[in-house]
């Protein structure tokens, strides 16, 4: 792997769960999908009020700063509230931050499958009247051309230091 500064690399790749999950634009989105370039992937749901716009925000910025190319480096949202992120919810939702990044929903077992693999969590907090928030892991996973999980990068999360590692990644390529 490409020596990054600001990425935890783990000792040795870790496999992805097989899944298959809905895109924003309703198309299915599998594992296999995953080879072939480096991936980005976070974890969280639309209707988050702080972590998930600042952090897909963030994202956005670094990789416009280190110009990366969605074909060389591909940026996962994984939906942790299928109950409420449908993929048309998901699309006008990407359009805030970058609409050539993928947004995934699906089966709550099939999530969770994927984010056992990654060791990512979330849990549902309800806050009475039948409305609820999500609690979910905050880390960016990286994923290797192989499909498999490489590193991940662990909040709080700089911009630079995102551009400075993706940057390489993007650059290096396959």
């Amino acid at each position: 792997m490409t020596s990054l500064e600001h990425a935890r690399a783990l000792d040795e790749p870790r496999p992805v769960a097989a899944f298959r999950l809905a895109d924003q634009h309703g198309q299915v989105f599998e594992d296999t999908q995953l080879r072939g370039t480096w991936s980005v992937l976070f974890v969280g749901f639309t209707h988050c009020p702080d972590i998930c716009p600042a952090t897909l925000s963030l994202l956005a910025s670094a990789q416009k700063r280190a110009g990366i190319a969605p074909d060389r480096l591909r940026t996962i949202f994984v939906s942790v509230d299928p109950e409420r992120d449908t993929p048309g919810h998901l699309a006008e939702y990407m359009g805030h931050f970058n609409p050539e990044w993928k947004a995934l929903t699906g089966e709550k077992a099939v999530i969770d499958r994927l984010l056992g693999s990654l060791e990512m969590a979330y849990v549902r907090v309800p806050m009475g009247n039948g409305e609820y928030t999500m609690d979910h892991s905050t880390a960016l996973a990286l994923i290797d051309p192989e499909g498999r999980m490489r590193g991940y990068f662990a909040a709080p999360l700089n911009a630079a230091e995102l551009a400075e590692d993706l940057g390489k990644i993007a650059r290096a390529g396959r």
